[in-house]
């Protein structure tokens, strides 16, 4: 799992690109408070290597829960930049720090 953040010096902007390695998953999204946790919102695309991977323009200065959804299974990042516990869940979500 890996992310990569790009930012923008022309816009409060940050490209962050999402990649996990999900060789026998059929659908992968990312969810998260950008996005009001909506699986639908962000699917990532399959890779021939079998990852799956997506870009999401975010606001920098910013502070962004997320997950994997992966066929319906939702799984952290080992590259999240840190964790914090949902009471809605009952476990961690990752957390990305623009």
């Amino acid at each position: 799992m890996a992310i990569s953040k790009q930012y923008l010096k022309s816009k409060p902007i940050c490209k962050v690109t999402f990649s996990i390695l999900a060789e026998e998953a059929k659908e992968v999204s990312v969810v998260g408070s950008f996005n009001e946790w909506d699986t639908k919102a962000a699917p990532l695309k399959k890779l021939k290597n079998g990852t799956f991977k997506g870009t999401i323009n975010l606001d920098k200065d910013s502070s962004y829960e997320f997950k994997y959804v992966v066929d319906g299974a939702y799984v952290n990042d080992d590259a999240a930049d840190a964790y914090a516990w949902s009471e809605f869940a009952s476990a961690d979500n990752g957390v990305l720090n623009l």
